[in-house]
């Protein structure tokens, strides 16, 4: 086969895996044959609107099998697929359309409107509606599945190779601007194999998938990795403690990943006493370390955590955490994954020994090698040709086992989205009153961490909280927004004349805890 990327990967499963599921999701079941046919015929569908090798195709929903669909047709014509965040407010949802320059957009019923707002000067010639029970859509859009139904079944091979790319996932820029990540096809696969050897998935696999698809983690290390094995790929389009714990015991849910928040709410609700849980073989957990209270719930139904390490760029797996060492290594991300190596380095570049802190690089085919549109951006990334800048900070044991130290970019981790203060604090300081802006992450038991802003008012200005988010409602995803601002005369700053942010960080985590 011509094919060597995603696009054939259902294909290839068509006949091995007949009969067996696939996946499953909002009241729609498909065996890998079926799901087979439907990619096909969606390919057509998208061919017969104008997407060629190399065009972008954008999907705006939750999870639904259509994502998947999506995903695999664009692979199969050697098109590029954009996933969008859901909870993005239309000005973003219009830059990364326009960024990628997608022409065809297919969108979740329930997000028509936003997709009709989006798309307002973009490069958007057709939008497909995924019908959604309950939802109303008072746009011009095509109908998903009438589209689907009324295509041929056509199988094509078209040549692509593991180096072109497959999917860009936009992911917030410390300078402000979103950065459209490409990730290849060899990315995505090797990345899937490392989950494959480092968490033994199995052909009677069945992963529960709770994040959104939207998000690598839940694409890189659930999904795909499910789908390549021949396992079956149960979706949620939304987290609600009670609906997954039912659907462990009836899909007999094998895999579960989340962030920490999200294991302590289905710890901590009414139905975790006398759920059965007997089919749970493996709980991942991202975003931060799980707390000693959570991870006890479960070592008390006989269920231990692997923990991991990595991002956007390394399509996301770099490090994991073997279930056995879970205790152990409290607190470490992990070791590398089997065709992924990590290092630490100086600021000159030289490796350090174990227990130096210092930049964590990473190098593995799962690691990208561009942002789209960005070639000034990647010229920075790489040290030594192909180990990957991560700006995190960290350090490795005498076993090799990672930890990290802090984040260099600032970046804030709530509920397991990330967000990059720049962005934020670009649309604040447009405020007249505000002469100097920072935005930092103060902890949070839920959450983990939740941004707030530090603001300090120009001289004869006045300003309050609710003026600062009524500013920023609508234009950002709401977990961006900040939750709570305080005001200051001024902020410390270094000689060089930056802000400090360790400085309010401390200072304001300080006066949190206190308050508690």
């Amino acid at each position: 086969m011509q094919n060597k990327g995603l696009g054939n990967w259902i294909h290839r499963r068509r006949v091995k895996s007949a009969g067996r599921p696939a996946v499953t999701g909002m009241g729609l079941s498909y065996t890998y044959d079926q799901l087979a046919g439907r990619i096909d015929r969606l390919a057509t569908a998208l061919e017969e609107r104008g997407v060629a090798p190399g065009d972008r195709v954008a999907y705006l929903g939750n999870n639904h099998p259509a994502f998947l669909e999506v995903l695999f047709a664009s692979g199969l014509l050697g098109a590029i697929f954009v996933p969008l965040n859901t909870r993005l407010a239309p000005p973003e949802v219009q830059f990364a359309l326009q960024d990628s320059g997608s022409t065809v957009l297919v969108v979740d019923a329930f997000l028509a409107e936003l997709a009709q707002r989006g798309a307002v000067e973009t490069s958007v010639e057709h939008t497909l509606v995924v019908p959604r029970e309950g939802a109303t859509v008072e746009a011009d859009f095509e109908d998903y599945d009438a589209a689907v139904s009324a295509a041929a079944p056509a199988v094509r091979d078209i040549p692509v190779s593991l180096e072109d790319a497959a999917i860009i996932l936009y992911t917030s820029g410390t300078t402000g601007r979103p950065k459209g990540a490409v990730l290849t096809h060899g990315n995505m696969t090797w990345n899937s194999v490392n989950v494959l050897v480092d968490y033994d998935v199995t052909s009677d696999a069945v992963g529960l998938m709770i994040a959104p698809l939207f998000h690598v983690a839940s694409l890189g290390m659930g999904a795909l990795p499910l789908l390549l094995k021949g396992a079956h790929a149960v979706l949620q389009d939304r987290f609600e403690p009670g609906a997954v714990l039912s659907a462990i015991e009836e899909f007999g849910v094998t895999s579960l990943s989340g962030v920490p928040t999200t294991y302590q709410m289905l710890a901590e609700h009414p139905q975790w006493a006398d759920a059965d849980l007997s089919s749970l073989r493996m709980l991942t957990c991202g975003g931060s370390a799980v707390p000693v209270r959570v991870m006890d719930a479960y070592e008390e139904r006989g269920l231990s955590f692997s923990g991991g390490y990595g991002m956007t760029e390394t399509a996301p797996g770099a490090t994991s955490v073997p279930p056995h060492y879970s205790r152990e290594k409290m607190g470490s991300a992990g070791l590398s994954h089997f065709f992924t190596d990590v290092r630490v380095v100086d600021a000159m570049g030289n490796e350090l020994p174990a227990g130096s802190v210092g930049e964590i690089i990473i190098q593995g085919p799962n690691v990208i090698h561009e942002y789209w549109n960005r070639p000034d951006t990647a010229a920075g990334m790489f040290q030594d040709g192909d180990w990957f800048k991560s700006g995190d900070m960290g350090y490795l044991d005498d076993q090799g086992f990672l930890f990290i130290s802090d984040r260099i970019k600032d970046m804030i981790i709530s509920g397991g989205e990330n967000i990059y203060p720049a962005e934020v604090e670009q649309i604040i300081i447009e405020l007249d009153q505000v002469s100097a802006v920072a935005v930092i992450g103060l902890p949070d038991e839920k959450w983990g961490e939740i941004p707030h802003a530090v603001i300090a008012v120009a001289e004869g200005k006045s300003l309050t909280q609710e003026e600062v988010l009524a500013h920023l409602d609508g234009r950002l995803a709401r977990y961006k927004i900040p939750k709570s601002a305080s005001f200051v005369d001024e902020m410390p700053r270094t000689a060089s004349g930056k802000i400090r942010k360790a400085v309010l960080r401390d200072q304001y985590a300080n006066a949190r805890t206190s308050k508690k």
